[in-house]
């Protein structure tokens, strides 16, 4: 079985630390933080993808790259003070791990991935794809198909939390596992999916029973 997941939303929240790096960004660039929620609605895509939303809900002007280049130094310098693993997770992994091989596909930053999970102790993951590790972010197919690749045959099941997930792992035309305690915005059964849950508890014995 080879078990691929989403970071942000799924595995950890990392909302706390996006926010706080937001707000840093805007007070440099002179203008007001936004709140906990709009920033929440803009995750998922990328890092590029979520300063233009936060640029454009400031009504910010300005170069873009500057603006990426801004966030991203906030953010790479404090990513995981705030972030914590959802509960349960910990102990999720552990249970998943012997039933198979276990990759990661996130659009978030390759390296700052890796930091996260780094801090987080989390893992093991033989394979991280980050947004920047191919041209192609989700919701295309491309990376979660580089990640399944990579882990080799057998079944593949990916367990994401969002509408990107769902219409990635859709397009990849690849099983997908709906964690509902994450940025979601879409109702899920609105979603394609294998299955639904809500507690990390869960997961290790929906994927036995898929062996």
């Amino acid at each position: 079985m080879r078990l691929i997941f989403d970071l942000d939303g799924t595995l950890v929240d990392s909302l706390p630390d996006i926010h706080a790096a937001a707000s840093a960004t805007l007070v440099e660039m002179g203008r007001d933080p936004l709140d906990l929620a709009t920033i929440r609605s803009f995750i998922g895509h990328g890092v590029e993808p979520l300063v233009i939303d936060i640029m454009n809900a400031s009504g910010a002007q300005g170069d873009r790259a500057v603006w990426v280049e801004v966030f991203s130094r906030h953010y790479g310098h404090d990513n995981s003070t705030l972030t914590r693993p959802f509960d349960g997770v910990v102990e999720a992994l552990a249970a998943l791990a012997p039933l198979g091989r276990m990759g990661l596909c996130t659009n978030k930053p390759h390296g700052l991935a890796l930091g996260v999970l780094q801090a987080l102790d989390l893992g093991p993951f033989e394979v991280v794809i980050g947004g920047d590790s191919l041209p192609q972010k989700k919701p295309d197919p491309a990376p979660l198909l580089a990640a399944a690749q990579a882990l080799g045959e057998g079944p593949v099941l990916y367990i994401g939390d969002s509408e990107v997930d769902a219409a990635t792992a859709h397009a990849a035309g690849i099983d997908f596992a709906l964690f509902t305690g994450g940025y979601r915005k879409t109702d899920a059964a609105e979603l394609p999916h294998r299955f639904l849950f809500d507690n990390w508890s869960e997961l290790p014995a929906r994927v036995q029973s898929m062996l």
